[in-house]
C-alpha cells in the first residue's frame, strides 16, 4: 500500500487496517518515497523443550555430559 503524508493523518485507519494484513506500507512525501512501515512480526509462544535440536540423539548412549564433552574436544589429540 502507498500512502501520503496527508493520507497517514487522515486515513489512519485504513493504514491500520494494511498492517493488520501484514502489508507493508510506502510512505510517500511529494510523490517521492520517504519510507516504509512494515508490520510487526508477533512473537511466537516456542518452547525451549520442543526446539528440534533437543532430543536429536535421544537415541544416543552419551550423557549431556559426555557429548558436550565430545564436542568441544580439539579436532586432533596430542
Amino acid at each position: 500500500m502507498k500512502a501520503s503524508i496527508v493520507d497517514l493523518r487522515y486515513k489512519t485507519t485504513d493504514i491500520l487496517k494494511a498492517l493488520d494484513r501484514n502489508e507493508s506500507v510506502t510512505v510517500l512525501y511529494h510523490g517521492k518515497v520517504k519510507g516504509v512501515i512494515k508490520p510487526a512480526r508477533e512473537k511466537s509462544i516456542f518452547k525451549v523443550k520442543d526446539h528440534p535440536f533437543f532430543a536429536m540423539h535421544k537415541d544416543g548412549e552419551q550423557t549431556v555430559l559426555e557429548e558436550l564433552e565430545s564436542l568441544r574436544k580439539p579436532r586432533y589429540d596430542l
